[in-house]
């Protein structure tokens, strides 16, 4: 009789819930979840809008529940350290580990910052996570901060035992190879065995011990990493020299296996070192967060923690302070320098009713503002969130590597073996054949691998963000080398986005009051002008006021209903083409846009020509020479009539313009532009060309500190210059190539190097050499990134 099989083990879930507002949701999501196969026991606690789930049931299950039930439980990210990572095979394992972890939905580690991004929809509680490294072979902390710093004048426990290490091993390793450096000068004498053998074993096992650790506990997770092959092919040096001294043989290898062991921990030393420079560009970003701010209240003024800062909080700032938070300047005059923010090289002119950005710096006068935003919703905030997540992500490029890590230290053992068995059955010579092999082993190095691409785009998008251009993620960052055409939207992307009402047309004395009332709400960049235009007119009230998207705006004053519009939104009104298009033909022609006021009440009446002028940016020509330089053709796509567009991009060496284009056919054109030419990249605000930035290839927004659409696109311009296009494809360009010239340098190092080793054509000790030096030559070949100053226009 076979035995009843055990029970599944109960478990407990505790979940956010988003979405409910009222007792009902509660207790009809409670009901659910108590209907659910497998929950034995299930709360729902709407002041804290929590779930608690109990029972023996999957956490996909209850998810589903959650969802049937019309709520959501948000994705929350937590950020550890994740100690003992030394090549690419130990990332994959590491993810392996925490993706087994219950409610982790994805895991991005990255060895060049030694962390891994966790992705769960429990709560970021780290004790399982932390217990999966461990049982994985690795140890790991809560990351408090995405870009710890390491400070020059003290240095961590761990890092001070390493330098300590690092000496002691030079120091006994150098008397085992100075007998090796008299033989190029003729000299030939060897040290005592007993005292070569005195001298090697603290090395090998005291110094050594970390890959003798590592390398047990990747082999006990049933994987491989650098620290296997490390330790395996030290040891078969140190246990053949010790058979030889042992049985009175004169060729010792004690040197091989010190010196070896000696160099990889230099090259992990100078790596660690040279890595923690691709943090530098978030370091120095959350350096400019000051740690108080000076507040007014009735009891005049103190300083607080900037953590206690609240919204509407009034903030002084004296010449020369950095500002606390974001704001509006209310007292006062100066020059702010945002340099570090925006990228802009000179200091700003601000004046009463500016917006400030906090994290810059004041310049000459005393000045007060009112905080918009505090925390985490700060624009300097988002952005070291925005760098820290595209430094956290992993390019498309980067899978690749993994999947050659993933069999990249089996086959170098399996290498090794036939190396071995191959010159001991061949040559007859044993000796040599442990040799041989041993250099095969500590030739290999995955390190290099797994630093190829996170190191080239953490320093990168690092240098990125520096001068202005936030990289949302690693995959933006790899397209953006590829794009043949830009696609600009006019208005605020080429033009300054400031239209102004240059003419109106009209037989009837209160056009211009009555399309200022129909736009009074509106916050349209047109409606702006007009209401600005009828500042000092009293305007009627309308009613029924409703956008027409792409199109224009309608609405009701008294008992007569109005249209003010495009053309296309005329001619569908049943207006003439031929009418409209002569009455606003010059202005067309100077570049102008039109818009047609007409009474809609019964028979459809024209009542008046509204002609905007919108001047282009000052550098906008320059961005589309700097494209055309580049082989990339710019587009201009815009909703203007044919004519204003043809005007605009003839001042600006445009000759492609798709024009009279609604917002929801701007993606479509764009698909069109990637069929017939390439890659894509469209420029807009981040907002009215959210579809046409979500249909290219690689979406751009523009925008000005506070102002960024970060969420719109894959690239942000902190700085409302069409000219950091160019400059945005150029570092991605640059960092692409940084990442192809490692991922070459990494697989010829192993592609050339192992049969060398193989063939015998390589000493242990040159091997070592070779291997240790190989991840520190693609470290800082990506650290050339940070030299990028952007183009000179």
């Amino acid at each position: 009789m076979n035995a009843p099989a055990p029970a599944p083990a109960s478990v407990h879930f505790s979940l956010p819930i988003e979405g409910m507002t009222c007792a009902s949701c509660s207790t009809r999501l409670e009901k659910m979840l108590r209907a659910t196969p497998g929950v034995a026991e299930a709360t729902v606690n709407l002041a804290s809008e929590r779930a608690s789930v109990s029972g023996e049931v999957a956490l996909e299950a209850v998810l589903a529940t959650i969802t049937r039930a019309g709520f959501e439980v948000p994705e929350r990210t937590l950020d550890l350290n994740v100690l003992g990572m030394t090549c690419a095979s130990c990332v994959g394992r590491v993810e392996k580990a925490l993706l087994k972890v219950a409610g982790v939905s994805a895991a991005d580690v990255n060895l060049a910052t030694e962390s891994a991004r966790v992705h769960t929809r429990l709560d970021a509680d780290p004790a399982p996570l932390l217990a999966a490294l461990l049982r994985a072979g690795f140890d790991g902390s809560v990351r408090e901060n995405a870009a710890e710093s390491d400070s020059s004048d003290g240095l961590s426990a761990k890092q001070s035992w390493e330098r300590l290490a690092l000496v002691l091993s030079i120091a006994l390793s150098l008397p085992l190879v100075l007998p090796m450096l008299g033989e190029l000068w003729g000299a030939h004498w060897m040290l005592p065995g007993w005292l070569q053998l005195a001298l090697a074993t603290p090395v090998q096992f005291v110094f050594g011990a970390r890959f003798y650790r590592a390398g047990w506990k990747a082999l006990r997770a049933g994987s491989g990493n650098m620290d296997l092959l490390v330790a395996l092919g030290t040891s078969a040096a140190y246990g053949l020299s010790l058979y030889q001294w042992l049985a009175g043989g004169m060729h010792l290898y004690f040197e091989a296996a010190a010196v070896v062991i000696t160099l990889v921990q230099l090259g992990k030393w100078l790596e660690s070192r040279a890595k923690r420079q691709t943090t530098a560009a978030i370091r120095a970003l959350q350096a400019l967060r000051p740690a108080t701010a000076r507040v007014r209240s009735a009891d005049g003024e103190k300083e607080i923690p900037i953590g206690q800062l609240r919204v509407n909080d009034i903030v002084i700032v004296r010449p020369g302070e950095r500002i606390a938070a974001d704001g509006v300047l209310i007292e006062g005059e100066s020059h702010i320098d945002e340099a570090l923010i925006t990228g802009e090289s000179l200091p700003v002119a601000k004046s009463p009713g500016a917006v400030l950005i906090g994290g810059s710096v004041n310049g000459e006068g005393l000045i007060a503002l009112r905080t918009t935003a505090v925390g985490a919703q700060t624009a300097l905030a988002r952005i070291i969130e925005l760098v820290e997540n595209a430094q956290a992500k992993k390019a498309p490029i980067q899978h690749l590597v993994d999947q050659v890590a993933a069999v990249f230290v089996p086959v170098v053992l399996v290498i090794a073996l036939a190396t071995l068995l191959g010159w001991g059955f061949a040559a007859g010579d044993w000796q040599q054949a442990i040799l041989n092999a041993v250099a095969v082993l500590v030739i290999a190095c995955p390190c290099a691998l797994g630093l190829a691409t996170p190191t080239a785009i953490m320093a990168g998008t690092g240098v990125a963000a520096k001068h202005g251009i936030l990289i949302r993620d690693a995959e933006a960052l790899e397209i953006a080398h590829r794009v043949q055409v830009v696609a600009f939207d006019k208005t605020g992307t080429l033009t300054l986005g400031k239209p102004t009402l240059a003419a109106i047309e009209s037989d009837c004395d209160d056009a211009l009051a009555i399309a200022a009332a129909l736009q009074a709400g509106s916050e349209h960049p047109l409606a702006h002008a007009v209401v600005l235009a009828a500042k000092d007119l009293t305007l009627p009230t309308a009613s029924g006021v409703k956008a027409e998207a792409g199109r224009g705006i309608r609405g009701s004053i008294g008992a007569r209903d109005y249209a003010l519009g495009s053309l296309r939104w005329m001619e569908e009104l049943g207006f003439k083409r031929e009418e409209l298009t002569v009455q606003a033909a010059v202005h067309q022609a100077q570049g102008h846009t039109a818009s047609w006021l007409a009474d809609i009440t019964e028979t459809p009446k024209l009542l008046a020509l509204l002609a905007f002028g919108d001047q282009p940016r000052a550098e906008a020509r320059d961005a589309v020479a700097a494209l055309k330089a580049a082989g990339i053709r710019p587009v201009l796509l815009t909703g203007d009539h044919a004519t204003s567009a043809a005007a605009i991009a003839q001042q600006l060496g445009i000759k492609d313009v798709r024009a009279e284009v609604l917002p929801a056919d701007k993606a479509r054109i764009v698909g069109e532009l990637r069929e017939a030419y390439g890659t894509v990249a469209m420029v807009g605000d981040g907002i009215n060309d959210a579809p046409a930035l979500a249909a290219a290839d690689v979406g751009i927004a523009m925008g000005s500190g506070t102002d960024v659409a970060m969420g719109a696109a894959g690239i942000t311009l902190m700085q409302a210059d069409p000219r950091r296009v160019m400059d945005a494809i150029d570092i991605s360009r640059r960092t692409t190539t940084k990442i192809r010239q490692n991922l070459f340098w990494a697989f010829i190092y192993n592609l050339i190097g192992i049969p060398l080793a193989a063939a015998g054509l390589l000493n242990p000790v040159i091997a070592g050499a070779a291997m240790a030096f190989s991840s520190v030559s693609v470290v800082t070949n990506a650290l050339l990134l940070k030299r990028w100053h952007g183009r000179r226009f």
